[in-house]
């Protein structure tokens, strides 16, 4: 597919970095004119994500993730959160609702909302080397609904 325009950013894995990430995302989707829910789900999805990578990927460090988005032929946002952290052992297991690493405060619920949310999902990742996220949104021109 091919892109037509793309943005990438890099921050620290601070847990205030968060909104920043859910902030430029949605700037970045506003140029597809979203409907207000769409703007939601992708936010959110961002959110979950760049959180995974915050609490897990980094539990006793500060790392790098970067978050790079795109719009693609056809009205798709593809957003990507790399992180370069510890890695997931087993991406099926994390993928189950309910599952979680990172304590009894965490729902296990990230991978579900993000699948949920967003069109696709795909998970890669390697221990010790990190994981990235990748999701799609295709987000409908306003004459169409």
């Amino acid at each position: 597919m091919k892109i037509l325009n793309e943005m990438k950013l890099e921050f620290l894995s601070r847990s205030a970095n968060e909104a920043l990430a859910r902030s430029a995302a949605s700037q970045f989707a506003a140029q597809l004119d979203p409907t207000l829910e769409e703007l939601g789900d992708i936010k959110t999805s961002v959110s979950e994500a760049v959180t995974n990578a915050v609490v897990h990927a980094y539990p006793d460090s500060l790392g790098i993730i970067r978050l790079q988005a795109r719009v693609l032929e056809g009205g798709i946002l593809e957003i990507t959160v790399r992180d370069k952290g510890v890695g997931i052992e087993d991406i099926d297991q994390a993928r189950t609702p309910l599952y979680t690493t990172g304590g009894e405060e965490r729902s296990g619920m990230g991978f579900t909302i993000m699948e949920s949310f967003m069109d696709r999902l795909r998970v890669r990742s390697a221990a010790g080397r990190g994981t990235t996220v990748v999701m799609r949104k295709r987000v409908m021109p306003r004459l169409l609904r």
